[in-house]
Formats: C-alpha cells, sequence, structure tokens
C-alpha cells in the first residue's frame, strides 16, 4: 500500500504550486516509492523468479522542468493569474517541459548497459524487458514470485532504485510488478439485464389489482404521468410513479436549457477514452441520432483510433463486446449534447492503466480534442493490496498537467458504487469487491481532473421541461410472487446503485476548492477520521446518470440494431464534456481545466438536494415494470437519493458537487 502521504506530494495541489529554482542540488540515487507491493511479505516469498523469464516494465520520464510543469498548469487555469488562458502548442509544451534528447538517450543507455532491452521509447515513457539478473543490476534488486490469495504474483524484492546517473530524468517505474485485479472498469449498467426491450411505452399497469399481467414494460413519458394504482404500499400509501421512460439527447438538452441558448459545440471537439473499440460506432451513432430526431455525423465529424491488432488482456478486461456497449453511450451522448461538436474515439488497448493512459496521452501530444470525457475508473485502495500507486499518480498527473497547459479539460465519471465501501460492495450492482475500506474513487479524485457525479432528473411534463434532481442512489425491492408486498421491504431495501464521490485521503484539497467545499467534508475522511490538512472532495458537477432515469443508447457492434436504457456516471462523464464544448463555443476560445471556471461560477449551476421532489422526509420512489421475462413478471420498487453515506444537501456535498449546469451556467461562458 502506498502511503498517503507519499501521494499527496504527488498531487500537483494548485495551493503549492512554486516556480522551478534556478539552481538543482547534486543528483543522488532516487528510490521509487511503492514499487514493492505490500502484498510482496516475506511469509508469501515462493522463490525467485526462474533465470529466463523476461519481465517488461515502463521507466517515465520526468521532463526537465516538473517544478516548473506544475507551476505554468497552475497559473495558466487560474482565472487570478496573469498568464490565465495563454495555452501553449503540443510542440511549444514539448520545448519547454518535455523530456529532452539528452535525457532519454542517458535513460536508455543506462537501461542497455544493464543488459534490458529497450522495447519502446516515447516523449514521456521508456518500456523496458529482461530477465532477472539485469533487472537486478538496473534497478539494485530482483524479482522474486508471490504466493497471493491462491495466485503466483511477481515483484521486486524490495522498492527500485534509479542511479544518480538518470534520477533527475526519471519520473518512475511501473510494471515490475503483477498489477492483481485493480484494473479501471466501466462506470456504467445496463438497465435491466434480464430483458433487451429495457424500458418502453407501451402496457398497461402492473401490480396489486391487475388481473392481466402486462407484456411490454411500462414507464411515463415525464414524471408521474402514469401511477402504479393498487401497487401494494412502499414508502408510502399513496400511488406511486411509473419509472420515467429512457431519456434521448434532445430530452437532455431541453431539460438542462442547453437547447435554449443556442449552442451546440461547434468549433469544439471532444475526445472519448475506453478500451478496445466497436466495428460499427459511428453507423450506430447515425442511426441512434435520425431515430430520435437528431442529425447523423456529418462527413468528417467524427474520427477514432483503434488498432484491434494491439489488443491485450481481452478475458481480463471483458473484451471488446463488453466495452462497446460503453463507447456507444459515451460517443451518443457527445454527440447529443453537442451536435455540431467533432467527435474523436480513442479505444486503449486495454483496460490496464498503463493502456489508458497511452489513450490520453495520445490525445493529449497531438491534441486532438479540447475536452477528454473518461467513463472509467477504480478504487485506489483494495483488500489484496494492489493499489494505485505513487509512480501511476505522477505519471498520470503530468499528463493531466500538460493538458491543462495546452488548453485541454479532462473529465472523469465519479463511479457507480457510492462511498465505495465493503457495505456498499456487498449489495451494489456495479461495484468492486475488493474494497478495503470507504473510499474516494481514480483518476477522478485527482485535483487535475473534473470528477462528474450522477443525479436522478426528473421531467416536469409532457412538454419536457426540467422537474427537479436528486442524487444519483438508489435502492430497489421487488415485487413478491402474490403481487401483494415488496420483497424485501421497502425501509429495509439495500443499496443497488449510486453516483461516487467522497473525501479523498490521499490528495490535498486544490485551491479551486477552496471557500466552496464545506470544512467538514474536506477534514472528514471517508472511515470518519478527522484530518487536519484539508482535502479533495468529489465530485465536482453532476448531471443525469441514475439507472432508473436512464438515457436510451443504440448499439450494434455487428448483430443486429438494437436500443437501451444504460445508468451510470458513464452517462454522465460524456454529457458534461458535450456541455464544456457547448461553453467554448459560446466563449469563442478555449476553456481548458475546467474545475476553476466550475467552482467560481458555482453559485450559477443548479442544486440539487435529496428528495426535493415532495419536500418531506419520505424516501422518492417510483415502480419499474420490465413486464414479462422469461415468463416472469419483473417489478420492482425504486428509492431515489439514498447514495451510501453521500448525501445532497444545500451548497456543494459530496454527492452531486457544486449541483448540476444549466442554460445560466453556460451563458457565463459568452463574451
Amino acid at each position: 500500500m502506498v502511503a498517503a502521504a507519499s501521494l499527496a506530494l504527488l498531487s500537483g495541489s494548485l495551493l503549492m504550486a512554486a516556480p522551478s529554482q534556478a539552481s538543482t542540488p547534486a543528483a543522488s540515487a532516487k528510490t521509487i516509492t511503492g514499487s514493492h507491493p505490500a502484498w510482496a511479505t516475506a511469509s508469501a516469498d515462493a522463490g525467485a523468479v526462474p533465470a529466463a523469464t523476461e519481465i517488461t516494465g515502463t521507466v517515465y520520464l520526468a521532463g526537465q522542468d516538473p517544478a516548473g510543469l506544475t507551476a505554468y498548469a497552475t497559473a495558466v487555469s487560474d482565472p487570478a493569474s496573469a498568464s490565465y488562458g495563454k495555452f501553449l502548442t503540443a510542440a511549444q509544451y514539448q520545448a519547454r517541459f518535455g523530456a529532452t534528447k539528452a535525457q532519454i538517450a542517458a535513460v536508455q543507455k543506462w537501461a542497455e548497459d544493464a543488459g534490458l532491452k529497450v522495447v519502446g521509447t516515447t516523449s514521456h515513457a521508456i518500456t523496458v524487458k529482461g530477465t532477472n539478473a539485469a533487472l537486478t543490476k538496473a534497478f539494485g534488486t530482483g524479482e522474486r514470485q508471490y504466493k497471493v490469495s491462491g495466485e503466483l504474483r511477481h515483484a521486486p524484492a524490495k522498492d527500485v532504485k534509479v542511479p544518480a546517473s538518470v534520477s533527475s530524468a526519471v519520473l518512475g517505474v511501473s510494471g515490475l510488478a503483477s498489477t492483481g485485479s485493480n484494473v479501471a472498469q466501466p462506470d456504467s449498467h445496463k438497465v435491466t439485464a434480464d430483458t433487451a426491450t429495457a424500458k418502453s411505452t407501451k402496457s398497461t399497469a402492473a401490480g396489486k389489482g391487475d388481473t392481466t399481467l402486462p407484456t411490454t414494460a411500462t414507464c411515463s413519458a415525464y414524471w408521474g404521468e402514469k401511477t402504479a394504482k393498487g401497487a401494494p404500499a412502499g414508502y408510502t400509501n399513496k400511488d406511486v410513479p411509473f419509472d420515467q421512460c429512457s431519456l434521448y439527447p434532445s430530452q437532455i438538452r431541453k431539460a438542462y436549457g442547453i437547447t435554449a441558448t443556442g449552442l451546440t459545440g461547434k468549433g469544439a471537439t471532444v475526445a472519448i477514452v475506453d478500451a478496445y473499440g466497436s466495428s460499427t460506432m459511428e453507423a450506430d451513432a447515425d442511426q441512434y441520432a435520425t431515430n430520435h430526431g437528431d442529425k447523423a455525423f456529418k462527413k468528417g465529424q467524427y474520427t477514432e483510433y483503434v488498432d484491434s491488432s494491439q489488443w491485450t488482456n481481452q478475458d481480463l478486461c471483458g473484451g471488446p463486446d463488453g466495452w462497446a456497449p460503453e463507447e456507444a453511450l459515451d460517443v451518443e451522448m457527445a454527440h447529443g449534447l453537442a451536435p455540431d461538436a467533432n467527435v474523436v474515439y480513442v479505444g486503449a488497448n486495454s483496460c490496464t492503466d498503463d493502456d489508458l493512459l497511452a489513450a490520453i496521452t495520445k490525445i493529449v501530444d497531438h491534441h486532438l480534442a479540447d475536452v477528454v470525457s473518461n467513463s472509467w475508473g477504480e478504487i485506489m485502495h483494495t483488500t489484496d493490496d494492489a493499489d494505485v500507486t505513487a509512480t501511476e499518480i505522477a505519471a498520470y498527473e503530468q499528463v493531466f498537467q500538460q493538458a491543462a497547459i495546452e488548453g485541454i479539460g479532462i473529465g472523469f465519471s465519479a463511479g457507480d458504487c457510492g462511498d465505495s465501501s465493503p457495505l456498499a460492495a456487498a449489495t451494489g450492482a456495479n461495484c468492486q469487491t475488493d474494497t478495503s475500506r470507504a473510499q474516494a474513487n481514480w483518476p477522478d479524485s485527482d485535483p487535475w481532473v473534473t470528477s462528474v457525479g450522477g443525479t436522478a432528473l426528473a421531467l416536469s411534463d409532457k412538454s419536457g421541461k426540467y422537474g427537479f434532481e436528486t442524487d444519483m442512489g438508489t435502492t430497489r425491492s421487488s415485487l413478491s410472487a402474490d403481487g401483494k408486498s415488496w420483497t424485501p421491504a421497502a425501509a429495509s431495501a439495500p443499496f443497488y446503485f449510486g453516483g461516487g464521490g467522497g473525501t479523498s485521503e490521499d490528495f490535498a484539497q486544490p485551491g479551486y476548492q477552496r471557500g466552496v467545499v464545506p470544512s467538514t467534508l474536506s477534514h472528514t475522511l471517508m472511515t470518519g477520521q478527522k484530518t487536519s490538512q484539508a482535502k479533495r472532495v468529489t465530485p465536482d458537477i453532476s448531471m443525469v446518470g441514475d439507472l432508473y432515469t436512464s438515457v436510451l443508447v443504440g448499439i450494434s457492434d455487428g448483430a443486429d440494431y438494437s436500443e437501451g436504457g444504460y445508468g451510470g456516471t458513464s452517462v454522465s462523464s460524456p454529457e458534461f464534456a458535450a456541455v464544456q464544448a457547448d461553453a467554448i463555443q459560446g466563449a469563442h476560445h478555449a476553456i481548458g481545466f475546467a474545475n476553476p471556471a466550475i467552482y467560481a461560477r458555482s453559485h450559477l449551476t443548479t442544486d440539487v438536494v435529496d428528495k426535493q421532489a415532495q419536500h418531506s422526509s419520505t424516501p422518492l420512489s417510483s415502480v419499474y415494470d420490465a413486464g414479462v421475462v422469461n415468463g416472469n413478471l419483473i417489478v420492482r420498487l425504486i428509492g431515489f437519493g439514498q447514495d451510501t453515506s453521500l448525501n445532497a444537501v444545500h451548497g456543494f456535498d459530496d454527492a452531486t458537487g457544486v449541483g448540476s449546469p444549466n442554460a445560466t451556467y453556460l451563458r457565463s461562458f459568452r463574451f
């Protein structure tokens, strides 16, 4: 496990950035903290790695001015700075902050002199491969095998070191230890795993008083349009509304006020990063758009970078089929909420941290977009000590800061497991079960990205006007076989799905959160422990993503085209990226790292509060009716606004951040 203090030093806090120093102290050997994982214990030692085994690792490059990088990224993102908005091109960034040819050559020579093979070189990292003997010579320690949770892993016997001759050029080292189970996963979930029709608009009501079972799903065009008359009592004895039908982009644009602004993202580019790639993405997005009254992509408006010959770890990651719905969701929401923006899809070669970072780096190095959406993430601290390492954080953060300097905003979904605690994971539908404690997720908790949380959005009437929002946190109970009760009883229904958020134990509070985030949140960790140092709190902002006020997604990926409802902060992240593209159109210039502008406009966003609909202590609820599936009636009672220990209250909160964007937020970017 990486110590929290070590991570905080790498966090690039916007409060503590300082200009680089004119003089540099004499170089010394550098220990790569956390390169020897906590699971590699003496009791688990299973002997040395066989001599002929070759292991691949990555040496990340620090660049020529790490301190200056952080300082400039801070200044260019700060509205109060004279450097605000003075973005650099990718070439200017490389010349000023990137690794020099001399640094790259020195690291390559050191590796080769130790007997390692250099198998890949970029301006950010050098990939090396070698036997245990070569690794020992290069890094001062050999690789050993460890028996952990019934599987054989390998790792350095102690933290690796790099010599003084290259220490200033090296940011960190990764890949020398088995990754375990902690890989990124998409933050989305289908509305029903047991029906392809998801939500439909045709049927009769289901419930206690029905004499005929419905054959298709029932849903409402807006909140309260239809009620489940005769349904068994849940949170209230009154008739309960049926679930809203899955939303499509024009409805979302209208509800959030985007339509009223006239902004369409024209002139801006949104990039999407997921793993692998669908074979029919553009065609699916075109059909989806035209099915719902929008325009298909114009020629050249959609671009993708996918190389299936390089795909790896497909079994571990769920393969292209597992990620295709995520890609469709992200691309269609980005296009739907910013229909004139260009969309670029970059498919990582796997769901590993290194491959996903490579996809983001490609976008930033070549300035392929103005806004980047990432609908994936992971927990930072696991029960098997497969924690996110200090090197991973430093490598990602270097690219995040580069993006800020180039005027590129990067967003991440906040996750779908509420506070990511073991209690939530025990019943949650989209949780990592190896969570060690309640915690904020990664990478969305990094201070240099925008953490996008989720809400449940209700339309007010048939015209599609905004009705209300509550936090994305649901419980659910199923209708009993006799149709007379809910199981479990509504009052004891467990957590099922909810937006991520919380106070990070790993990152200090960035300057943009000061004065907006309550000290009760920033000084209280998810475990309840008080901290004297203010910490980063997520999410920053939120949009609709709840599984039961879901969005409609179209996909074929080579099969028959179909549409179904999906939910998750995977929905929210590309939605907000599209909102930022709209804002860029209004501003007539790049916005860059979004958070300083978001917090400066926190009074302009829509405040999202739990139980906003009825202003009472009775939980907001709806009936979700999937109709008859495989001969069984699927009817559930859904409770909203119950996101584990996270709560949406007035002002900033750890369930929805500053709230959701609206027309006032967007119009504030017009000049």
